[in-house]
C-alpha cells in the first residue's frame, strides 16, 4: 500500500549549454516524484521538461498531483497501481515517473536492485558522450576532451545549419578510426537530403556505427526512404513511442536499429516490452534519455543491463553540474555503475 506521494520541481545547472537542431539549454528543468509505502520505502521517478515529449512544469505537476494522485491512491497494492498507471491516458513523460517509482519500490520489497528484478545482468552499464551541434573546430576540441576522460564512443549532434559532412570528417581525421562516431539529426533533414548528407558521409570513408532520426518523427515513409537507400545503420528514435510505432516501423522497414527511451514509453513496464519485441524482430536496441537528473538515468541504466555490453545513450547526468539526490547511478568516464542495494539505491534530495 502507499502512504504518501510528493512532488519536487527542480532547475539545475548544466555544465556546458546543450544544443540540438531542435532546442538550446543551458539548465535541466525537472520533475521528480517520490512514492513512499505502509513501510518507509521510498520510490523514485522523474518527468524531465523536452520539446520532444512536449510536457510542461506546471502541467506535470497539474496531472500528478490531480488524476495520478487519485488513481494511485484508489488502488489497494503497487501492482494493481502499476497496472493504473499504465492504462492512464495521461501522458507518457508524466507517467513513467510514477511507473519507474512503482518498479522502484517493488525491487526495494523484493530485497533486489531494480536491474536484477528487470532481469539484467550485473550493475554496470557502458555509455556514449554526446557532442551538442557546433562547428567543426569546436566539436573536435569536445571531442579530444571527452577522449581524454576515457570515452570511446561519441555521439554527435548534427543539423542542417552546419556542413554535417564537413564537421565530421574533420571529427572522423582527429579522433582516428578506432573511436565509435554516431550521428544523431533530431529530425533535421527532408529525406533526399538526408540520404545525399549519409551517402557523402559513406563516400568519405567517415565510418558512422548510425544515423539516428534523420526526419521528421512522423514521416515514418521518408524514415524508410532513407534507411533504404543508404548502408549506414539507420536509428528510429522520435517516431518510437509505442508498441503500434515499433509494429509500423517494421512494417514500413524504416529502421534497423531503435532508440527506446522511457519518457516516450511511459516507464519501465512498456519499455521492456518494446525492447522485447524489437529485439526478437532482429532491431538492435540502445537504451537513451533525455536531457534529465540521475534519478531518470538510474532507471534507464538498470534496464540497459539486460541487453548485451556495448555503449548505451544515457549521458544525460553528465551534463549536470551535480545530481540533485543523493545515491543513484554514478559516472566515471563513460562506465555507469548502479549501487548495490535494492531497488534504485536513491536515498534522497540533496540538502535534505
Amino acid at each position: 500500500m502507499l502512504s504518501s506521494l510528493s512532488i519536487h520541481r527542480l532547475r539545475v545547472p548544466l555544465r556546458n549549454s546543450f544544443k540540438t537542431s531542435v532546442r538550446s539549454a543551458h539548465e535541466l528543468e525537472t520533475v521528480l516524484v517520490r512514492l513512499t509505502d505502509q513501510h518507509g520505502r521510498s520510490g523514485w521517478g522523474e518527468t524531465p521538461m523536452s520539446k520532444v515529449t512536449g510536457v510542461s512544469a506546471e502541467a506535470s505537476i497539474r496531472s500528478l498531483d490531480g488524476p495520478l494522485r487519485a488513481l494511485l491512491f484508489a488502488t489497494k497494492s503497487l501492482e494493481e497501481a502499476l497496472a493504473a498507471v499504465q492504462h492512464s491516458p495521461e501522458p507518457a513523460a508524466i507517467r513513467s515517473a510514477l511507473d519507474c517509482a512503482l518498479h522502484d519500490l517493488l525491487a526495494q520489497a523484493a530485497g533486489v536492485s531494480l536491474a536484477a528484478r528487470l532481469g539484467g545482468q550485473g550493475l554496470t552499464v557502458q555509455t556514449d558522450m554526446t557532442l551538442s551541434v557546433a562547428a567543426g573546430a569546436e566539436s573536435v576540441a569536445k571531442a579530444l576532451e571527452h577522449l581524454e576522460q576515457g570515452f570511446d564512443c561519441l555521439k554527435v549532434k548534427i543539423g542542417a545549419e552546419h556542413d554535417a559532412v564537413a564537421a565530421l570528417r574533420a571529427l572522423r581525421a582527429a579522433v582516428g578510426p578506432r573511436v565509435m562516431l554516431r550521428a544523431d539529426a533530431n529530425q533535421a533533414f527532408q529525406p533526399q537530403e538526408a540520404i545525399r548528407v549519409i551517402r557523402e558521409l559513406e563516400d568519405a570513408g567517415v565510418n558512422l556505427s548510425f544515423v539516428e532520426q534523420p526526419v521528421a518523427a512522423a514521416d515514418l515513409a521518408g524514415l524508410a526512404r532513407v534507411n533504404q537507400a543508404v548502408e549506414t545503420p539507420i536509428m528510429a528514435d522520435e517516431s518510437l513511442w509505442s508498441l503500434n510505432d515499433l509494429q509500423e516501423l517494421l512494417r514500413l522497414g524504416a529502421a534497423s536499429m531503435v532508440n527506446i527511451k522511457l519518457a516516450k514509453t511511459g516507464g519501465l513496464s512498456a519499455a521492456l516490452e518494446l525492447l522485447n519485441y524489437a529485439r526478437n524482430e532482429g532491431l538492435e536496441v540502445v537504451i537513451g534519455c533525455m536531457l534529465e537528473s540521475q534519478v531518470g538515468i538510474s532507471a534507464a541504466a538498470s534496464l540497459a543491463t539486460v541487453l548485451p555490453q556495448r555503449a548505451q545513450d544515457l549521458d544525460g547526468g553528465l551534463w549536470l553540474r551535480e545530481s540533485p539526490v543523493l545515491g543513484g547511478v554514478a559516472y566515471a568516464g563513460p562506465e555507469i555503475s548502479l549501487p548495490d542495494r535494492p531497488g534504485l539505491g536513491i536515498i534522497g534530495l540533496q540538502g535534505q
